[in-house]
């Protein structure tokens, strides 16, 4: 099987329970929640996606013709040694393209794999962090895993059912629109309101960091 990345960087997790750690962040094309074109942004599920996850142009991006050539490249990403390699797989979609090969191989290379996914497809068993962000209007299928980030405010959301999901970390994230002052004060307002969650912020922009 072949993979289309859309982009493939060194940085700074940004966010989450993983913030701070150096990863290589592998952006996979595609999504079950909206095309990635404006033009549909209005009648998609998911309506508030700030990621250009269309076409396989971006930084460190095209199309790997196996698991090992992506495999490859992230170990180029990485530009070190093989102690504490660290990929996030993301979006888009990840659950669309990642499979056995691939995790085979990253594996193989010595790093510890997380994902970022809607939740809408079951993650592939052998990731090791894996962190769900349910949008409103779909249906979550993973509903176990190592951190439930939700975005905040969604609209038609179920908090008090996700918190019986079994997660180890409830994390509420500000929605970063031109409301971004009130939503991280409604973020602020639920964890107070609801100590399950704690706050997540993207440090990643506060740093200006990819």
């Amino acid at each position: 099987m072949s993979y289309a990345v859309k982009e493939m960087f060194l940085t700074l997790q940004g966010e989450g329970a993983q913030a701070g750690r150096r990863a290589v962040f592998v952006r996979f094309t595609g999504c079950n929640l909206w095309s990635g074109r404006e033009q549909d942004r209005a009648t998609a599920i998911c309506r508030f996606c700030d990621t250009d996850f269309v076409g396989i142009d971006g930084l460190g991006g095209g199309r790997f013709a196996d698991a090992a050539a992506l495999a490859d490249a992230a170990v180029a990403m990485w530009q070190g040694g093989e102690a504490d390699r660290f990929v996030v797989l993301t979006g888009g979609e990840p659950m669309l393209q990642v499979d056995d090969a691939l995790v085979d191989a990253l594996h193989a290379a010595g790093f510890f794999i997380a994902i970022e996914s809607n939740g809408t497809l079951p993650v592939h068993p052998e990731i090791d962090w894996v962190c769900i962000s349910p949008k409103a209007g779909s249906t979550t299928v993973q509903r176990r895993g190592n951190e439930l980030k939700l975005v905040w405010p969604q609209p038609g959301s179920d908090v008090e059912a996700m918190e019986g999901w079994d997660f180890h970390h409830h994390l509420i994230q500000p929605l970063d629109d031109a409301n971004a002052a009130a939503n991280q004060a409604a973020a602020m307002a639920l964890v107070m309101d609801r100590p399950r969650w704690r706050l997540s912020l993207q440090t990643h922009k506060m740093l200006g960091l990819r």
